[in-house]
């Protein structure tokens, strides 16, 4: 099928009856705002209020979030009664980029966008920012009315049409992943759909989502670009793109994202979801995830598998990178506060480790691993890496070290005395100390292909959240 091209019957059922089945819901409402400052200081400004095509997808009995997870949280407040109608962490590419040197001399603004449920009245949107003691505090707010006249209520034509790939029942009941694609060309409508199939199908084999793959709808959305791929300025490769994603974000040269809110959310209106993963159409390895924003990952890479799941983690969950190796774009900062992610900590105090429901009283607190070997080896492998990079190889040679990496990685664990503990492991979160992770092995900490048991029930959490079961289904 031409995603955008050819409209299926069956896909036209699909649609019909997602807004026959929210016949009742309410329409989706998106506040679009400007993020900008530096290194010190943060700014809002109101760009516009949009109700989108599409009725609300959430799930009407979890409207308050109570995950305590992200950078920022924002309510949205009935203006006439105080009571807090809906919520949401999330985390944001500006307090990523806030985060690195360029933040120190000068100032950026980013675009961001906040949706939620049409409010019947008057309401004031509120922001809240994390705090160093992990509490939130508010920021910044804007009055919002739904009856007023700058609202933008025009709805735009559908420059493409979703495909439905993995449907299991009303938006409202599940969780709406819309799987969006940049960097297709015309003749490759085709193979958007193939990766979309391929990768959803492997993120279903990674438990918990593996088991909880009825609780998923799963869509696909894209609209064609005139030259395949997408671009890599640190290459010299230059691409027209139907999102904005590009390659060597803040100076990383495999951290793919766009910064062009506008563009891919226009896009996604035309599709119900929740969460939104962006397929880019290249063989060199990247992507990149945001925490209730979006990840991307790049569709073609002998690594897809694992960048879809990885990057899927620290958007949906709010999952931490549990590696320490490879170079960041982010500056560390002076001390090492606890972080808000699930699956790391500062281990200020062993007895109050967050994982401690499920971790061994006889497991030792820091946890013993093979740390300096593991280091030794790395920086020599992140040598190499470097300088195929920088020698511009053939993607093979990288995919080959990737493979050789993850192979030394799991023979220097086989046979440890705490290779399936849950404990505290020293080297998370892109620092060498003073960070640790719940178990030796993870997908968020190498390229292996399981979440460890805390990476696993932060996943599953999320789910829950978004998801309901289905009438005289006992909950999961």
């Amino acid at each position: 099928m031409h995603i955008g091209i050819r409209f299926s019957a069956v896909l036209a059922m699909a649609l019909a009856s997602a807004g026959a089945g929210a016949a009742t819901a309410p329409a989706t409402l998106r506040v679009d705002i400007q993020h900008s400052g530096d290194a010190r200081t943060e700014h809002f400004a109101l760009e516009r209020v949009v109700v989108e095509p599409l009725p609300w997808p959430g799930n009407p009995a979890r409207p308050i979030d109570d995950s305590n997870r992200g950078v920022n949280r924002f309510d949205v407040v009935d203006a006439a009664t105080g009571k807090v109608l809906y919520s949401r962490g999330y985390s944001t590419v500006f307090g990523e980029w806030q985060t690195t040197q360029q933040a120190h001399t000068q100032q950026r603004s980013f675009q961001e966008s906040l949706r939620f449920p049409m409010p019947d009245a008057p309401v004031q949107l509120r922001i809240h920012a994390r705090r160093p003691d992990q509490g939130f505090a508010p920021v910044w707010s804007v009055d919002v009315d739904p009856a007023a006249l700058d609202v933008e209520r025009v709805v735009p034509a559908a420059p493409a049409r979703p495909l439905a790939i993995h449907r299991r029942g009303e938006p409202a009941d599940k969780v709406d992943l819309l799987i969006l694609g940049d960097g297709y060309a015309a003749d490759e409508l085709d193979k958007f759909e193939a990766d979309a199939r391929r990768l959803t199908a492997h993120l279903f084999t990674v438990s918990p989502f593996k088991e909880r793959a009825d609780d998923f709808n799963v869509w696909a959305l894209t609209v064609p670009v005139p030259v395949s791929g997408v671009s890599r300025p640190s290459t010299g490769t230059h691409r027209a793109s139907a999102l904005g994603l590009r390659y060597d974000i803040f100076g990383s040269e495999r951290y793919a994202l766009t910064l062009d809110n506008r563009a891919w959310r226009e896009l996604a209106q035309h599709a119900p979801y929740d969460v939104v993963q962006i397929l880019f159409n290249s063989p060199t390895y990247g992507g990149g995830g945001i925490f209730g924003q979006y990840s991307t990952a790049a569709a073609s890479s002998d690594w897809a598998d694992y960048l879809f799941v990885h990057e899927f983690g620290h958007h949906f969950a709010g999952l931490a990178d549990e590696y320490y190796t490879s170079p960041v774009a982010y500056a560390a900062g002076a001390t090492r506060p606890e972080p808000w992610e699930p699956n790391v900590t500062a281990l200020a105090d062993p007895a109050q480790l967050k994982w401690r429901h499920l971790a061994s009283p006889v497991t030792p607190l820091p946890t013993p691993w093979p740390k300096a070997d593991f280091e030794s080896f790395q920086r020599d492998n992140q040598a190499r890496r470097a300088r195929l990079r920088a020698e511009g190889r053939p993607e093979a040679e990288m995919s080959a070290l990737f493979a050789a990496e993850q192979a030394h990685v799991e023979q220097l664990f086989a046979g440890q005395p705490h290779r399936h503990a849950i404990g505290a492991f020293e080297g998370a979160n892109y620092q060498a100390t003073g960070y640790y992770r719940p178990q030796m092995q993870c997908l968020m900490f190498s390229r292996s292909e399981a979440f460890c048991r805390v990476c696993h029930d932060a996943v599953e959490a999320i789910i829950d959240l978004y998801s309901r079961p289905a009438p005289g289904a006992p909950a999961p």
